[in-house]
């Protein structure tokens, strides 16, 4: 079956299982190797895409459902080639190490900062609850996304 799809800002083609989990579709069909694929189960968020704004687990969805609706990966926040607002925050706050949660929680971070451009520490939290990180913990994570949720309030104004 082909579906279109519309991520990063493109519309795509792609020929293949419509049940297919769209994790695997943007990773091995678009190479968007971004996206991690760790649990498989929606319970870890390394794969966490933002679907028509909103933080979606992309191995809990399948490519069909994926049709007609803005698709946004890590590599989709990139402003001409840079490394750009969140990715940046993490490496400036220390909030990476071995990098594997880092687009997921980069993701999971942009939906809540388009849904809440002041977020509180709490929030934050709550936000970024449904992806794990063992290497870094969560503090400096939060620490970046409220550092660039100050920026962005900053720039704005």
């Amino acid at each position: 079956m082909v579906m279109i799809l519309n991520v990063n800002g493109r519309s795509v083609s792609v020929t293949g299982d419509p049940t297919a989990r769209l994790s695997h579709v943007l990773r091995d069909e678009l190479g968007l190797t971004g996206l991690k694929e760790g649990c498989l189960e929606g319970e870890c968020g390394a794969c966490t895409i933002l679907v028509d704004g909103a933080p979606v687990h992309a191995c809990l969805m399948l490519a069909f459902q994926a049709q007609g609706r803005e698709i946004v990966t890590v590599e989709g926040t990139d402003r001409d080639g840079l490394r750009a607002g969140l990715q940046a925050a993490f490496v400036a706050g220390g909030a990476v190490q071995c990098g594997y949660c880092t687009p997921g929680m980069v993701m999971a971070a942009e939906g809540l900062l388009k849904a809440n451009p002041a977020p509180s520490t709490d929030e934050i939290r709550h936000a970024l609850a449904g992806n794990i990180c063992r290497c870094t913990g969560h503090d400096s994570i939060v620490r970046a996304v409220a550092a660039e949720a100050a920026r962005r309030r900053e720039a704005r104004t």
